[in-house]
C-alpha cells in the first residue's frame, strides 16, 4: 500500500517538474545568468510559437481551407468528377493539358480495338467454358482474318504508347520538356521501361504492364482488358490495365511546348505540328482508320459481342464511335474526349483551387482524389484529418459487373459495403457527405437493352425494370444504409444523380455542391 503524501510536504520534494526547474546546488553567479538567459530564450521561443498559432487559426477564420476527398471503388468517376472541378475552376491549366491526353485516347482506343479482335477470334471460342452459346450457335465473323491482319501494327503502337508513358524522367523538375515528344526512341523496345531510382532518392514513376504484353504477339488467344478496365460479369477477359504513379509527370512528356506555333519555314505561315512527324502514333492510327471501322460497325462483330455479353462502350476510355475524328492527322482533344479518357493513377492525387463563394470571397480548395481498387484503400485514412466533405462516388450501372480484383464480388454489392464503413466511421462523424450515384446514362441504355436489375439482385423481385423505378431503388437503398449506419445523422447529407461525363449537368451539380460545402464550413467556423 502506497504511503500518503505528508500533508506538509512542501511541494517541491513531490512535484518531479518543480524538482527538475529548481536551481543547481551550489550554483554560481556565472552560471546563474547563464541558466536565466536561457530560460529566457527558451520562453520568448515558445511564446513565439503560441503567436503563431494564434495568427494561424485566425487565419484559419479569415482565410478558410477546405479540404474534399473524392472517394469511391476504381472505375466510379472519381477522376473524372476532379477533371470537372480543374474545368470550372482551373480552366486554363486544364486546355493546356489537353494535347498531352492526345496518347491516353490513342491508348484507349487501341486497346478497344484489340479487345473486340480477341473477343470474336475463333480460337477464343475454343478456349472458352461454353457457358452461354456453344460453339455450333456462334456467329461467326467471317472477315475475321482480314481485320487481324490488318490491325497488326496496333500491336506495336500500344507497346510504344505504354512505354512512353512509362519513361522514368517524367517526375524529374530539372527535367526539360522537348519542344515535340520523340516518339522514334520508343519504337521497338529502344526504352527502358523499368523502375528505376529518380535523382530525387525517391523511385522513378512506374508503370503497371502485365508481362505478357511486352512480349507476346497479337494473338487470337490473347486476353485483353477492357479500356477502361472493367469486364463485363461474363467475359473472360483478364482484368488489368495499365497504370501511373500520381508522382509520374506523364503529361509534360507528351506536351508539344511551343512547337505547335513554330512556322515549318521563314517563307511560309503554315505551323509545323505532330502531323509533320513521321514517328507520332498518329500516322499508324490514320493508316489503320478503315479497318478499325469495318470491325466496329460489322453486324457479325456486333452479334458476337452480344452473344458474349461484352459491352465495350461500358467502359471508361471509350472512343469506337469517334474512330474517323480521333485518327484524323491533325486530330486535337476536346473536354470532353479528355473528361472521357482513361488511365488509372495509383496513390492520392491533390489539385489545389482557388474558389470564391457568393460574396465573392475566395477560399482554397484543396481536393484528394485517391485510389479506388481494394489495395489502396488502405491510403484513406491518414486523409480523414481535417476534410471538411467527401464525394462519395457509386457506379450504380455496375450492377451486373464484377471486381477486377476479386471476380467473386459483384461492383454494386462492393460499392454498398464501401459506403456502409466510410458513413459509419466515426472519424468523419462530422463531415458533410455528398453521393453520387454515377453512370445514370449507362444505367438507362442497360436498362432499355433488356438487362434486368432482378437478375443480378433477386431482391429486387418483380418490381418494373425501368430507370425511374431502379434508380429510385438505388436512391432508397443508399439513403437507408445512411440512415441506419451514420455516425451522425444528422450532418449534411446530398444525393445526386450523375453522370460525370457530362459537363453542362455535371456542372450545376458540383456548383451546388460547393455551396452546401461552403455555408457548412462558414458554420463551423464561427462555432470556432
Amino acid at each position: 500500500m502506497a504511503r500518503p503524501l505528508e500533508p506538509n510536504r512542501r511541494r517541491s520534494l513531490s512535484d518531479p517538474l518543480a524538482a527538475a526547474l529548481m536551481p543547481p546546488p551550489n550554483e554560481s553567479a556565472a552560471d546563474r545568468e547563464r541558466r536565466l538567459e536561457a530560460e529566457s530564450e527558451a520562453k520568448r521561443v515558445s511564446d513565439g510559437i503560441d503567436e503563431m498559432l494564434r495568427a494561424e487559426k485566425k487565419e484559419k477564420k479569415t482565410k478558410p481551407e477546405i479540404k474534399v476527398l473524392i472517394l469511391g471503388q476504381s472505375e466510379s468517376g472519381k477522376s473524372t468528377t476532379l477533371k470537372q472541378f480543374q474545368l470550372m475552376h482551373a480552366t486554363a491549366a486544364f486546355h493546356a493539358d489537353r494535347i498531352a491526353w492526345r496518347a491516353v485516347i490513342y491508348l484507349n482506343l487501341v486497346r478497344s480495338v484489340r479487345r473486340i479482335l480477341d473477343a470474336v477470334s475463333p480460337e477464343s471460342d475454343e478456349a472458352e467454358d461454353q457457358e452461354l452459346t456453344s460453339l455450333s450457335s456462334a456467329t461467326r465473323v467471317v472477315k475475321y482474318p482480314q481485320y487481324r491482319h490488318a490491325l497488326e501494327p496496333l500491336r506495336e503502337l500500344e507497346e510504344r504508347l505504354i512505354r512512353m508513358l512509362s519513361s522514368p524522367n517524367g517526375d524529374e523538375p530539372t527535367h526539360t520538356a522537348p519542344s515535340k515528344p520523340d516518339w522514334s526512341i520508343y519504337a521497338n523496345g529502344n526504352s527502358n521501361a523499368h523502375v528505376t531510382v529518380g535523382k530525387n532518392g525517391r523511385p522513378a514513376p512506374f508503370i503497371t504492364i502485365p508481362p505478357s504484353w511486352t512480349s507476346s504477339p497479337l494473338s487470337p488467344s490473347t486476353s485483353l482488358p477492357s479500356p477502361g478496365g472493367s469486364s463485363n460479369s461474363s467475359s473472360k477477359s483478364k482484368n488489368v490495365e495499365v497504370s501511373v504513379h500520381h508522382t509520374s509527370n506523364w503529361k509534360k512528356a507528351f506536351s508539344l511546348g511551343n512547337r505547335i506555333k513554330s512556322p515549318k519555314s521563314a517563307h511560309t505561315n503554315e505551323i509545323e505540328g505532330w502531323w509533320d512527324d513521321p514517328s507520332d502514333p498518329v500516322h499508324v492510327l490514320n493508316s489503320c482508320a478503315q479497318p478499325m471501322l469495318a470491325l466496329w460497325k460489322d453486324p457479325s462483330v456486333k452479334q458476337r459481342l452480344r452473344e458474349k455479353r461484352i459491352r465495350v462502350e461500358e467502359g471508361s476510355g471509350f472512343f469506337l464511335d469517334e474512330i474517323s475524328r480521333i485518327t484524323a492527322l491533325r486530330y486535337f482533344p476536346s473536354d470532353q474526349d479528355v473528361l472521357k479518357a482513361r488511365l488509372k493513377t495509383t496513390g492520392v492525387v491533390e489539385h489545389s483551387f482557388s474558389i470564391a463563394d457568393s460574396q465573392r470571397r475566395f477560399t482554397t480548395w484543396k481536393i484528394y482524389d485517391v485510389g479506388g481498387s481494394r489495395n489502396q484503400r488502405h491510403a484513406w485514412a491518414p486523409y480523414f484529418e481535417d476534410v471538411n466533405a467527401i464525394i462519395f462516388l457509386a457506379p450504380i450501372s455496375a450492377f451486373d459487373q464484377l471486381l477486377a480484383e476479386d471476380p467473386e464480388v459483384n461492383r454494386l454489392e462492393d460499392s454498398l459495403l464501401l459506403w456502409k464503413s466510410v458513413i459509419s466511421n466515426k472519424l468523419l462523424a462530422h463531415v458533410s457527405i455528398i453521393l453520387f450515384l454515377n453512370k445514370v446514362d449507362l444505367l438507362q441504355a442497360k436498362l432499355k437493352s433488356g438487362v434486368r436489375l432482378s437478375h443480378h439482385i433477386p431482391r429486387y423481385g418483380d418490381r418494373p425494370n425501368d430507370y425511374e423505378n431502379v434508380s429510385t431503388y438505388f436512391y432508397n437503398k443508399f439513403g437507408s444504409i445512411h440512415q441506419a449506419f451514420s455516425s451522425n445523422k444528422e450532418r449534411e447529407f446530398k444525393i445526386h444523380f450523375t453522370s460525370v461525363t457530362d459537363t453542362r449537368r455535371t456542372a450545376t451539380i458540383i456548383q451546388n455542391v460547393r455551396d452546401i460545402i461552403i455555408t457548412v464550413n462558414l458554420k463551423n467556423i464561427h462555432l470556432m
